[in-house]
């Protein structure tokens, strides 16, 4: 398998969940989710994992747990 990096900047509490690719490695994902004890990063990697085609146990946080620029990784 092969592990990539993506970028994020998140928005949490919106009206309604979305992700928008920018390009390859970089993404915008609105959660209604809230930032409280990492409820808002599960809601990301699971809206990645829907858009990207992947298992939510295949995408990884690795950078920016309590910041609006995240660094995921995945495996593909």
């Amino acid at each position: 398998m092969l592990s990539r990096k993506i970028f994020i900047t998140a928005k949490t509490n919106a009206k309604k969940s979305s992700v928008e690719q920018i390009d390859e490695t970089h993404f915008i994902v609105d959660v209604t989710a809230t930032p409280v004890d990492g409820k808002a990063n599960v809601a990301i990697a699971k809206a990645l994992a829907s858009f990207l085609g992947v298992a939510p146990l295949c995408i990884t946080l690795i950078k920016g747990r309590t910041s609006k620029k995240k660094t995921f990784q995945y495996l593909a």
